[in-house]
């Protein structure tokens, strides 16, 4: 999956956790990125078999894209704290780059990162 697909799987999901249901229009919001955009972007997840819209239009994730935009939160948030800990950086600092390195790490790497913050 491409970088900008699993920033919008991770939108829809924190979207989702705060209001109980997504909009095409809150994505576009907090990804401060165009209507089209994410009207083009909905279109390519809902063909990769990651979400479907219901009869009121809201945004709804398949058990693969559950999973997925599930994966991608907890990375975040475990890179987000690792971060803090070892380079002792604000919050701010820390999820800006978090969600940077998201998208390219491998998955032994989070796996070894996991373990090692459950330990200390």
């Amino acid at each position: 999956m491409y970088e900008s697909g699993e920033d919008y799987l991770e939108a829809i999901l924190m979207i989702q956790l705060e209001k109980g249901e997504c909009h095409s229009v809150d994505v576009a919001h907090k990804l401060e990125v165009s209507k089209p955009s994410v009207s083009r972007a909905m279109g390519i997840l809902r063909d990769d078999g990651y979400i479907f819209f219901d009869e009121k239009q809201h945004i709804n994730f398949t058990e693969k894209g559950k999973a997925k935009a599930e994966d991608i939160l907890g990375r975040h948030k475990l890179l987000t704290r690792f971060m803090m800990k070892i380079a002792n950086v604000d919050e701010a600092q820390a999820e800006k780059n978090a969600c940077r390195v998201e998208h390219c790490i491998d998955d032994d790497i989070v796996e070894g990162i996991r373990l090692w913050m459950e330990k200390n």
